[in-house]
């Protein structure tokens, strides 16, 4: 790995930000005011990717829910109409559908809509020869040459980031790949714990590897409970390494409590110094309701947001309403070892 990955991150280093993050949460900080100032109306939002020099969209769109959808057409036109109305960022990962989401994104692509966006997807292989293969089946089926952004995917184990770090390991096949041009920067993401994210943000630092972007829950209940907005958010910001918010709603899950709108959700990541809010969209309904939300987003004032938390609280206390942390229902590699290679 080169001198210019280089980044030390010291134990004592996490701690102390870490400490810091806790005044993170509820707190209004629109770290991209200067970015997202106060847009004309009806135009789309964008922020720049970490240091990457990238500007992105406030809203992405998630691949997971284009295998939702009933039929090719109806995906690809969600995709172009995202595009056409601002949005650049794409999400989407090699495992989504046996592959169905990357082929249909792929499809919607075509005819210059790639050359549009920034296009991320996720690999799930731990070693060299697993993680190769899946890069270039991902690019087959987005029907591209290249990323804009290749992720680890479900970082959710302790022994994840040894893995992927060790002699043979998968980052020696991520880092070919971006050799090769098949990939611009890279990322990973998980669901499980900020734990294990802070674990792996440190073994790539005695690695000498810095990431460009991270993936992770980022919404009203998460602040509550073993929070990834309190542990791991001020350490990205303060590294100026990408941030990706998901799970805004967690799966859907929270809107169950009745305390939170979707708006709201989408409001309150987008609250917070984060880069993009990745969200799926399964219907142009939904498409509309993201594309409104992103155009309409203002910086929410210190009351707004503890009226929020001050909702979401009582649902909060032991992740019931978080099923990605507490339960193994989102685990997509624990139900699937074999992707992991």
């Amino acid at each position: 790995m080169s001198k210019s990955d280089s980044h030390t991150l010291t134990r004592r280093r996490f701690l102390a930000l870490t400490i810091a993050g806790a005044s993170l949460a509820g707190a209004s900080m629109p770290l991209h005011a200067e970015e997202t100032g106060r847009p004309s109306a009806g135009k789309m939002q964008y922020r720049t990717l970490g240091r990457t020099g990238e500007k992105v969209s406030i809203v992405g769109i998630g691949g997971a829910h284009l295998g939702m959808v009933a039929d090719d057409a109806q995906a690809t036109r969600i995709v172009r109409t995202a595009i056409d109305n601002g949005v650049n960022f794409m999400d989407n990962c090699w495992d989504y559908s046996d592959g169905r989401c990357e082929e249909r994104m792929g499809r919607a692509l075509r005819d210059g809509y790639r050359q549009k966006v920034f296009l991320m997807t996720k690999i799930d292989g731990r070693d060299h020869k697993t993680a190769a293969r899946q890069i270039d089946e991902s690019l087959k089926r987005l029907q591209t040459s290249y990323l804009d952004l290749l992720q680890f995917h479900e970082i959710i184990r302790m022994s994840d980031p040894g893995r992927i770090f060790a002699p043979g390991g998968a980052m020696e096949a991520v880092l070919a790949a971006r050799q090769a041009g098949k990939v611009r920067f890279i990322g990973f993401t998980g669901h499980k714990s900020p734990e294990i994210h802070l674990h792996m943000l440190q073994v790539a630092s005695q690695h000498q590897f810095r990431f460009d972007a991270v993936q992770m829950p980022l919404n009203a209940m998460d602040a509550h409970y073993d929070s990834f907005e309190r542990l791991v958010l001020p350490v990205l910001v303060k590294d100026r390494i990408g941030v990706l918010a998901m799970k805004t709603m967690g799966g859907g899950v929270i809107l169950r409590t009745g305390a939170i709108t979707p708006v709201q959700c989408l409001h309150y990541a987008m609250n917070l110094p984060v880069d993009v809010v990745i969200t799926g969209c399964d219907s142009m309904a939904v498409l509309e309701q993201a594309l409104d939300a992103a155009r309409d987003f203002r910086p929410m004032s210190r009351e707004q947001v503890a009226a929020i938390l001050a909702a979401t609280a009582k649902y909060a206390a032991n992740g019931q309403y978080e099923l990605y942390k507490s339960t193994e229902r989102f685990d997509g590699t624990t139900r699937h070892p074999q992707w992991m290679g």
